[in-house]
């Protein structure tokens, strides 16, 4: 599993921007469109830190004053306006903090709904192509542990940075505000801390990606088990893989740790050095206190000064290593933000002739899959099917029958030739368009964990429920969901795993003809019934074929038979055309498919047909 997980990490490396391999925070400027959306947000944090720290820097003068001219009985009212101006300071500081909390936390909150929507969003518009090399888990992770990164990073960790920067800053101008002299040596020793900061945060970074990109790959892997629980029970393989997943979930604990111990040995190290730094100043101090050229106040106001600066910077250096996770969680959903579909919208679309035919030609079309080049699917395919024509496509398996349906839905484009519907090729018109006028309905239903009125309404968003019933009693539904408890509202579970095959079936029958789309394409629909549920099906299909061109990839009999053609494919080329009798006759590839398929059940498939 470990071998898997890696080899997994370097394909996926290979292709990932250079930006990766630059070990900073500058990724997170991405988030800064996200920002610009919410300038009153920003503005309000920006004061409340601004406030919070000006109000700290305040506190150091009071103690000086206090120390040098209110320990004595005559200034005893002096000393009591001090400290009343010190509660008032204590109320504002804890206002300005409450007012940093809600803004940045309510900022964070935001942005990451936002970059969530987007991110889904995007990769809804993503080509099968993408799918085809990337794991939905590991894309899963990426929206709900790598935004959770990214939230505390632009929430609670940034503001900390912000200010710490600020009470830095503020510190430093003030020390040399009090003694140029003390202030000189803190400041030579800065580099000593902010340098070694920078290095390791880097280290932190490289280990914070590698950690985030472990744990992806094993959540990736637990949700494919997951959602094929029933198999991995039916073969009693538990324990492989929770042994599987225990490794890699090790591996990403590994790295993790690795992660942990950078950070861990960086704040070490900064706290190290700051406050060294203090405990010299402050013996250089008092030596100018015994010689008298500097007051106790003074020496206690710089103090304090040093003291804020060295816990800023020390803070710092925790607030690095999260910004440095959170640069790495920024880059992984940046990733696929910048994935381009490889199916696009023309500049220029051609739109689709109105109203819809459904004539479709295939003109000499070549086709590989681009993650096999060197093998072709289809050896120029040409066919028409004229509106309201039914085509049965068979073939031995790998002949390339479900790669025709991706072409015409367009989820890819062909090397050479030409698909048009209603005349217009597939390449000049907007995908949208093109997938609006075809239904599908696939050997290998997709239910959704949603109630059974939201999965047949998924054909049509937004059709009444008068349109879902009629649909669903065209597809001979209609009964079986009224028995249900809630009948149309009855939750189906995860892949609608409550719902039998034939009943799946014939849920997606209704989506499909809720859609009335003039092309129908049935990918096997009826391959994996028995015989009452196939007959059920196949009457809801004879609807639904009726008055559109229709595309079957099919081995039942049945439907063959009433194919106004049969196209024949063997590795990638039609060899056969024409109907039933007519290549049975011809005693080729169809004639022996026909025997090996479908001469075992002929006569009871004739009953059905009849």
């Amino acid at each position: 599993m470990a071998e898997t997980l890696s080899q997994n990490t370097d394909s996926r490396d290979t292709g990932r921007n250079k930006v990766g391999n630059r070990p900073s925070i500058t990724p997170l400027r991405r988030m800064a469109p996200y920002l610009g959306r919410y300038k009153g947000l920003v503005a309000g944090a920006v004061v409340a830190l601004v406030l919070a720290a000006a109000t700290t820097l305040t506190l150091p003068i009071a103690v000086r004053r206090m120390m040098d001219h209110g320990f004595s009985t005559a200034n005893s009212h002096f000393i009591n306006n001090y400290f009343g101006m010190l509660l008032v300071l204590a109320a504002i500081l804890a206002f300005a903090s409450a007012a940093r909390y809600y803004f940045v936390i309510t900022l964070g909150e935001r942005v990451v709904a936002d970059l969530r929507r987007d991110v889904f969003s995007h990769v809804t518009t993503l080509s099968p192509l993408f799918f085809d090399r990337t794991l939905s888990g590991e894309i899963v992770s990426r929206l709900a542990a790598d935004t959770t990164q990214i939230k505390s990073a632009v929430g609670a960790t940034a503001s900390t940075a912000l200010r710490n920067l600020i009470l830095g800053f503020g510190a430093i101008a003030m020390m040399v505000v009090t003694s140029p002299k003390l202030s000189g040596l803190v400041i030579a020793a800065i580099p000593l801390v902010v340098l070694p900061l920078i290095a390791f945060g880097r280290s932190v970074r490289r280990r914070s990606r590698a950690a985030q990109d472990m744990l992806a790959h094993a959540t990736a892997y637990a949700g494919e088990q997951i959602s094929a629980v029933r198999t991995l029970q039916a073969f009693t393989n538990e324990g492989l893989v929770t042994k599987r997943f225990s490794d890699a979930v090790d591996h990403a604990f590994q790295a993790a740790r690795a992660s942990i111990l950078a950070r861990s040995f960086l704040t070490a190290f900064a706290i190290f050095m700051v406050f060294s730094s203090v405990v010299a100043v402050l013996w250089f101090g008092s030596r100018d206190v015994l010689n008298g050229t500097m007051s106790a106040g003074t020496l206690g106001q710089f103090l304090l000064y040093a003291v804020f600066a060295a816990g800023a910077l020390g803070a710092l250096s925790e607030v690095w290593g999260e910004l440095a996770q959170a640069a790495g969680a920024t880059e992984r959903l940046s990733e696929l933000l910048d994935e381009k579909p490889a199916i696009t919208v023309p500049a220029n679309p051609v739109a689709m002739p109105e109203p819809a035919r459904g004539a479709l030609t295939f003109d000499h079309v070549g086709f590989s899959y681009p993650a096999r080049p060197d093998a072709p699917s289809l050896h120029d395919i040409s066919f028409a099917a004229k509106p309201g024509e039914t085509i049965a496509i068979v073939g031995p398996s790998g002949a390339g029958k479900s790669t025709i349906f991706s072409l015409i839905l367009r989820y890819y484009d062909p090397q050479s030739g030409s698909i048009t519907i209603d005349g217009v090729d597939l390449r000049t018109a907007d995908p949208l368009d093109v997938r609006s006028r075809i239904a599908v309905v696939p050997q290998d239903v997709a239910i959704f964990a949603a109630s059974i009125r939201d999965n047949i309404g998924f054909g049509r968003p937004g059709a009444g429920m008068a349109e879902i019933e009629a649909a669903a009693k065209a597809a001979l539904a209609h009964d079986f969901i009224l028995a249900l408890d809630k009948g149309y509202h009855a939750e189906v579970g995860e892949r609608g795993v409550t719902l039998s095959g034939g009943q799946r079936q014939r849920i997606a029958i209704a989506r499909a003809i809720l859609r009335d789309a003039p092309i129908l394409l049935l990918d096997e629909a009826t391959s994996a019934l028995d015989a009452e549920s196939e007959m059920l099906v196949q009457k809801a299909l004879e609807h639904l074929m009726q008055g559109r061109t229709t595309l079957v990839v099919a081995h039942r009999l049945a439907t063959v038979l009433k194919a106004d053609r049969i196209l024949v494919l063997d590795q990638g080329r039609i060899v056969e055309e024409g109907t039933h009798a007519g290549l049975v006759a011809q005693g080729g590839i169809y004639a022996r498919l026909a025997k090996l398929q479908f001469q075992a059940g002929a006569d009871a498939f004739k009953g059905v047909a009849e």
